[in-house]
């Protein structure tokens, strides 16, 4: 029996597989995707799922549009993410760059600073490359898992398919990517909303 160093099997374990994609090559990918509209299908911790259409500009910028029966949206402008409720006609925003999406929204982003690629046993979409990311300084906003299947058609040879999000609290919501179109152009326009909380008049007006 042929002898091998344990080292040596350590290294092996340790390698990517041969012809892998690295962070380098995924960094590559995503600066060479500059917008994105697809559909999608959601699903949270409990089991339930939402569909909807994405589009995603970079930088900064995404809107998940959940139907015409869905009473919530979800859009980011360039700076804030804003959850829109318009049953309760309330907006919740929070920095683009203070969410687990802005690794993704953010072509300024290094992820050699803030991700690893995880090895193929812990991936949980055989056949994409998974990509973890979290801020260590900032913990309290989660961490994302996204993954990205070879595809010559795509921009840097690499589509984005997906991916994970853990909250600090632990609550898991997966997002499945169809249908993709890559680079085509999308106005702006497309990430305002029209704001459902009431406007507040002055104090000492009338009418």
């Amino acid at each position: 029996m042929r002898y091998v160093a344990p080292l040596a099997v350590i290294a092996l374990i340790a390698a990517p597989a041969a012809g892998a994609p690295s962070l380098a090559d995924v960094q590559k990918a995503l600066a060479a995707t500059q917008t994105v509209s697809a559909d999608f299908v959601q699903t949270a911790t409990d089991g339930r799922q939402a569909r909807g259409t994405m589009l995603l500009k970079r930088p900064g910028r995404v809107r998940f549009d959940y139907g015409p029966e869905a009473s919530y949206l979800v859009v980011a402008d360039g700076s804030r993410l804003s959850f829109v409720d318009y049953k309760v006609r309330q907006v919740s925003q929070w920095p683009v760059r203070q969410t687990p999406l802005g690794v993704l929204l953010d072509p300024n982003a290094d992820l050699a600073k803030v991700a690893k690629i995880v090895p193929a046993a812990d991936n949980p979409m055989p056949g994409t490359v998974g990509v973890l990311a979290q801020d260590a300084k900032r913990p309290d906003i989660g961490r994302i898992l996204f993954f990205l299947a070879p595809d010559s058609a795509a921009p840097g040879g690499l589509r984005l398919t997906g991916w994970r999000v853990t909250d600090a609290q632990g609550n898991l919501t997966t997002v499945e990517l169809r249908n993709m179109r890559f680079n085509a152009p999308i106005a702006d326009s497309n990430f305002s909303f029209r704001d459902p909380r009431p406007v507040t008049k002055p104090p000492g007006r009338a009418g």
